[in-house]
């Protein structure tokens, strides 16, 4: 018995060593990176770890002061390019994840088959063969061809999968009892499946979101170093070729930070929901 209560007592607390280990392991980087936004360069170099003492804004104001107005355009660029991108995804995923879910089942393994593809294929096998189409269309080089190329492959099939697990739970006969009453599979879609999948809509919104916000490769090979911008890559750019300024470095990084948390702040109880009503699918 004595035993059993010390090994009992060992795994709980080896478990709780482990779990604060693996909090610590992801609070540190967002610490430094948060605090150093508000030290001066001699501090973040001296002492990484200790608090912003004194508590300044001259990293977050020299951002915004740069005569190249790397961060203004950078943000307003990234918000533009997430806006379009979420904006034209979750209308087009949502109606394709409707009429996969009307099809038969056997129909409805195949073309989640062919989605899950733009999931099973690392998003870089993939960039050359986009920047070459982009080429050839007349897109390269271009905001329009970056959204588009968003638009497609993972971001999507990701949203197709969430949409589908959320659509299990509309009851048939809604829809069934709709479409007696004469409504097309438009309006079906429009008036009742969308408003009954809000939850997903928020999941799918926030992560499509953050995955583009942070994207680096695309809009470094797509739009080029010379076309302009997203805020990810002006943080690239605003690093020095034989010396970083790494307290401006870390006020951009903390203003490309603001805009995807506010979001998220927005957003978060139906995102919650989402993802507690996604568990049960």
């Amino acid at each position: 018995m004595r035993y059993t209560t010390r090994s009992r007592l060992f795994s709980k607390g080896s478990h709780l060593a482990l779990a604060w280990l693996v909090t610590l392991a992801f609070i540190l980087p967002i610490y430094i990176a948060f605090s150093s936004a508000f030290k001066t360069q001699e501090q973040i170099l001296s002492s990484p770890l200790s608090p912003p003492i004194p508590f300044t804004f001259d990293n977050i104001i020299d951002a915004l002061q740069r005569p190249d107005n790397l961060i203004q355009a950078g943000l307003m660029n990234s918000v533009l390019v997430t806006a379009l991108t979420v904006g034209a995804l979750i209308p087009l995923a949502s109606a394709l994840s409707f009429y996969i879910s009307q099809r038969t089942p056997k129909v409805k393994a195949i073309l989640l088959g062919v989605v899950a593809l733009g999931l099973m294929v690392p998003p870089q096998v993939v960039l050359l063969p986009i920047v070459e189409l982009l080429q050839a269309v007349g897109l390269a080089n271009s905001y329009a061809g970056l959204i588009l190329s968003n638009i497609g492959g993972g971001y999507l099939s990701f949203a197709v999968f969430v949409y589908v697990g959320f659509l299990r739970s509309v009851p048939q006969e809604v829809i069934e009892a709709a479409r007696v009453d004469g409504a097309s599979d438009l309006r079906i879609w429009w008036k009742i499946v969308m408003p009954l999948v809000r939850p997903a809509t928020a999941t799918v919104g926030i992560f499509l979101g953050l995955w583009v916000w942070n994207d680096f490769l695309n809009p470094l090979f797509i739009l080029g170093p010379l076309q302009g911008q997203t805020i990810t890559t002006g943080i690239y750019i605003s690093l020095g070729q034989y010396s970083t300024n790494y307290a401006q470095l870390f006020g951009i990084m903390f203003l490309a930070a603001i805009v995807p948390l506010i979001g998220y702040l927005v957003s978060q109880r139906e995102f919650i929901h989402g993802l507690m009503s996604g568990a049960s699918k």
